[in-house]
């Protein structure tokens, strides 16, 4: 009777599910009928997975770079307290690398009828949508000998936008800006801008901005001041294609350049200037159109959030129709794409100008300077090739630049670091000209 008493008893345990036991204990199971007996009452005695209950909360976006704390509420239905390993799963993306295991695991204790509430905290490495994966728990009776383990989905988002790095830069640039404005001492001239006031002549001054009717009427000589017209438009043109999934150093093509959109967005919205944004390889990715000031920058960083490259060439044809239709009117036309050569001669080059008859067109595109690095290389004869490399590099893309400057084209050809405020300083000048 002992015998077959045991032998059930084994029949019952090796029934479990498969991983409830540690296995340091499975080897003794035959010889040890006490054991086994405590560790089947420990699984009996563990509070039950299947009835738990999940809620969510917390941050739903969060700025690439950092980070985003996402709540887990615990509900503990059962009669019996629940002694548990959590495993909170997101994409390997939610966190830098080697660190996903720490921040996803949680050990909770929950009595009967009570709740706990877990941090999972998120530091994401990639821009776009991060979708919380499954919840694991193992739930350990009292002696943790023997554990049930089950798992629930809990739907939750967290989107991850540009971190806009450029932001530093917006204060020097709104103080350029409040100059062109007529707010300050150092005011402008230019075709296309609106009369603001009179003051009197220093010298320096443009003498085509002297107003003799005026002067007559005084004793000094006074002169007209002028400022930047409002209310212009400016659409922004982001280059989706294959050249914009390089990257340059550590960060890609496309994310400088939307960093680089971000502030002149920024800039031109306190200037009074609409500015919507296309998103294009060879159809449309993402558009932003007719938002308010106030809006419109929050807009461009939740589209811009979830863009990628996509490994096709460009239909320039179609970028080209696409921005005539976002800008009817005469507008300034930015767009952000390479300066490879092959691209640009085959297919920007023959459809633009379209685009430069109606409106103000600039390129703005990222650099490498690791190819200015090179250009300096010698002592070995692999060193010399290497700066022939650079050099010639160097001088295809300066061809390229002046090919569309010859087109009317303003270009910005700037390092990752340096196009966003590159860009700012051209819209700057290029309001200041009056040529918006």
């Amino acid at each position: 009777m002992a015998l077959t008493g045991r032998t059930a008893l084994l029949a019952a345990i090796g029934s479990l599910p498969v991983g409830i036991l540690a296995p340091s204990w499975t080897g003794m199971l035959a010889v040890n009928a006490p054991l086994s007996l405590a560790i089947l009452c420990d699984y009996a005695l563990a509070a039950p997975v299947r009835t738990l209950r999940f809620t969510r909360s917390g941050d739903t976006s969060v700025r690439l770079g950092e980070s985003a704390q996402v709540h887990l509420l615990v509900e503990n239905p059962s009669r019996r307290r629940l002694r548990a390993d959590v495993r909170d799963a997101w994409p390997p993306s939610s966190w830098p690398a080697g660190t996903a295991q720490e921040a996803s695991r949680h050990r909770v204790t929950v009595p009967a009828g009570e709740r706990r509430r877990l941090m999972t905290l998120l530091r994401p490495t990639r821009r776009g949508d991060r979708q919380a994966e499954r919840i694991t728990v193992r739930s350990y009776g009292p002696l943790g000998l023997a554990a049930r383990q089950g798992g629930h989905r809990v739907p939750w988002s967290v989107r991850v936008l540009p971190p806009f790095t450029s932001r530093k830069h917006l204060p020097s640039k709104l103080a350029r800006l409040r100059e062109l404005d007529g707010r300050t001492s150092v005011l402008t001239r230019g075709e296309g801008t609106e009369f603001d006031s009179l003051r009197e002549y220093v010298p320096g001054d443009d003498t085509r901005s002297i107003d003799w009717r005026a002067t007559a009427r005084q004793t000094s000589v006074a002169v007209r001041t002028w400022r930047p017209e409002r209310d212009r438009h400016i659409l922004l043109v982001l280059d989706t294609g294959r050249t914009s999934a390089g990257r340059v150093g550590d960060v890609p093509r496309l994310d400088a350049a939307m960093d680089a959109a971000l502030l002149l967005t920024a800039l031109a919205s306190r200037a009074g200037d609409r500015v919507d944004l296309l998103a294009y390889d060879r159809r449309i990715r993402a558009r932003v159109q007719g938002r308010a000031a106030g809006d419109v920058l929050p807009a461009m960083v939740n589209a811009m959030a979830t863009l990628e490259p996509e490994l096709v060439e460009t239909d320039a044809r179609g970028l080209s129709a696409a921005a005539l239709t976002g800008a009817p009117r005469r507008s300034l036309v930015v767009l952000l794409t390479g300066l490879d050569a092959a691209p640009i001669e085959e297919g920007l080059l023959p459809v633009l100008p379209q685009l430069t008859q109606r409106h103000t067109v600039v390129v703005a595109s990222v650099s490498d300077p690791h190819v200015a690095e090179m250009t300096g290389s010698r002592g070995t004869a692999e060193a010399v090739y290497e700066a022939a490399a650079g050099a010639q590099a160097q001088a295809q893309r300066r061809h390229t630049a002046e090919q569309l400057q010859r087109h009317g084209v303003t270009v910005v050809d700037a390092r990752p670091e340096d196009l966003a405020p590159a860009l700012a300083d051209a819209y700057l000048a290029l309001k200041a000209a009056g040529r918006l």
